[in-house]
Formats: C-alpha cells, sequence, structure tokens
C-alpha cells in the first residue's frame, strides 16, 4: 500500500492528489463542495476564472488519453493558469534522459503542478515524492492503482442525482480486477457510506482480496444490481489482461452487459455510469448508453468543475466563490 501522508501538507490541507485512499470524508466532500462553485463556469461567456492566474501546470501523460487529458486541460485553463503539455512520446526521456532530469528541467521552468498519468502503478508517488516543495501533483491514473479525479468526478455526479450517500446500494459492473477507476470509486464510496457496495464480475475479473474492501461479490448481473441505486459499468482493461480471462466479448456481453432488460433488475431511479471510453455491445448496449438513465455525458462535464476544484485546492487557492 502506499503511504498517504504525502498528499497533505503540515496543516492537513491537501498538497498532492494521489489516491482516494487514506483521505477523511470531510476532506472529499470539500472538494465536492469546491466542484459545485464551478459548474458554472462553462456556461459564462468567458469560460475563465482567475484562481490560478500565472500558475504554470504540466500535463505529463506516459499512457494515451483523450477524454481525460482534455478535461485537465480545459480545467486548468478555465482557471486561467499556463498549460504544457509534454510529448512524452517525443521527448528526451525518449532520447536516455532520465524522468528525474526531465522532472529537474521542469522544476527550473519555474512550473506548480504537474498531472500524471503513467501505464505503472505508483509511479505518481514516486514523482511526488521527488519534486521541489513548492510543487503539486495530481495522479491521472497510474497502472492499476488509482485514477482518484475519476472517483470524484463520479461521487460528484452521484450526489448531484441522488443528494445522500448513506441510503444508496451502489453495483459497480466489470473488470474489477485491473482497473484502477474501481479501486479510486471503492474507496470513495466506502469513506462517503453507502449503505451497500457490490461488485459484479466473473470470478476471473474480481481480485481474491476483494471481500476485504467491504464490497459484497456477485457473480451474477441480475441479482448484483437488483434493487440499486447506482450501477456503474467498467471498460474491459484488455491492454491490462497478462491471459486470456474471458472465453469472448460476445459471450462476456450475454453474461454481463447492461441492457434495457437487464437494467429493470435495478430501481426504477436508477442511473447508469461510465467512466469511458465506452465499449458498445460489450459493456453497455447503446440503448443503456443513450437512455434516460444514463448519465455518463454528465460524468464527461462534471469532470471539468471537479478537476478546476482539485487544483485550485492542491495549490491553496480557496475557490469559495471563484465561479461568481
Amino acid at each position: 500500500m502506499i503511504p498517504q501522508n504525502i498528499q497533505l501538507d503540515s496543516q492537513g490541507r491537501l498538497r498532492h492528489l494521489l489516491t482516494i485512499e487514506g483521505l477523511k470524508r470531510q476532506m472529499i466532500v470539500d472538494i465536492l463542495d469546491a466542484a459545485e462553485s464551478f459548474t458554472t463556469v462553462g456556461g459564462q461567456a468567458v469560460k475563465k476564472v482567475p484562481l490560478l492566474r500565472g500558475k504554470a501546470i504540466v500535463n505529463l501523460f506516459f499512457e494515451p488519453s483523450t477524454r481525460t487529458l482534455t478535461t485537465f486541460e480545459l480545467a486548468a485553463k478555465r482557471l486561467s493558469a499556463d498549460v504544457l503539455k509534454i510529448n512524452v512520446g517525443t521527448s528526451a526521456t525518449n532520447k536516455g534522459e532520465s524522468l528525474l532530469d526531465m522532472l529537474r528541467n521542469l522544476e527550473a521552468m519555474h512550473c506548480d503542478m504537474f498531472v500524471v498519468r503513467h501505464a505503472e502503478s505508483g509511479a505518481a508517488h514516486f514523482i511526488a515524492s521527488q519534486v521541489a516543495p513548492h510543487i503539486s501533483v495530481i495522479n491521472a491514473g497510474d497502472g492499476r492503482h488509482a485514477h482518484p479525479t475519476q472517483a470524484l468526478l463520479d461521487m460528484f455526479t452521484i450526489r448531484r442525482h441522488k443528494k445522500e450517500f448513506a441510503p444508496l446500494t451502489v453495483a459497480i459492473v466489470g473488470d474489477i480486477m485491473h482497473s484502477r477507476v474501481a479501486r479510486s470509486q471503492i474507496h470513495a464510496l466506502t469513506t462517503l457510506g453507502v449503505s451497500e457496495l457490490r461488485v459484479v464480475a466473473p470470478k476471473t475479473l474480481i481480485p481474491s482480496h476483494a471481500s476485504t474492501l467491504g464490497v459484497h461479490v456477485f457473480h451474477d448481473l441480475t441479482e448484483g444490481i437488483r434493487d440499486a441505486d447506482v450501477v456503474i459499468t467498467l471498460r474491459l482493461q484488455k491492454e491490462r489482461m497478462e491471459s486470456a480471462l474471458l472465453p469472448s466479448e460476445h459471450e462476456y456481453f450475454q453474461q454481463y452487459g447492461l441492457t434495457p432488460e437487464k437494467l429493470k433488475a435495478a430501481k426504477p431511479d436508477a442511473i447508469v455510469m461510465h467512466p469511458g471510453p465506452i465499449n458498445r455491445g460489450v459493456e453497455v448496449s447503446s440503448e443503456v448508453a443513450d437512455g434516460p438513465q444514463s448519465v455518463i455525458l454528465e460524468q464527461v462535464t462534471n469532470g471539468i468543475a471537479v478537476r478546476m476544484a482539485v487544483m485550485s485546492m492542491v495549490l491553496g487557492r480557496a475557490p469559495e466563490g471563484a465561479a461568481q
């Protein structure tokens, strides 16, 4: 387990965001409340607030991304920060320069924050442990370990629809084994105190220690989502599978793909979520993904406000009233 205290400064304020694990409930609620103040910025004629004017934010994406990278970039620009994207594929690290040398050079350019996405678990924590004291690090996804801002935007979306977490039954369906999103969601939902948290998947896609995380394990989709308030479907992480854990995508969809008929087992007002990108006809049918219970596009929109909140908080800029 990665140590958590590096995330907080000596006053207990957020300095880095590397994982949900270890964060107190009030810290999560504070982030969600801060995000609420930024939701109107996108609808303004000038989609900017001056909160991070003069700050320099570097997006260090060592792994491909469209949705996460775009929303982080938009979030930073809407906070009036200067944004630099490093094309790691053509950077000096591909010419023999070490990662630490690259970080030192970026520090010498007086950058203030690194947003890091990496295929190796623990990479964001390693970078946070090495950077100068004035630099903050946000984990935009590391290996199978964590994706904290995705979990936070999911919590924000749930709260907007369901108001309170305590009464909720939440089912996470899909590739739990390889999903950093699932791990972060489980920590967030547990900390926020949902009534029941379920994971639903074939045995080959559920880690052996799942029951120690405070979740109920199901291998049957209908039973797993029965009377659920929230159904979160996950992408099959085929690029992280070390062997053939499933017979075929077609068979997976037959058993675990969310269709309108299967969704009837959940509560009539249940919301359907997916962190994206969606594999239609594998994890979820188009009828559900585009249907009235889907909040998938809302998740994308909410990701900007949540990432604005996180960036402003780790750089010590209180967001209260910032979006007015």
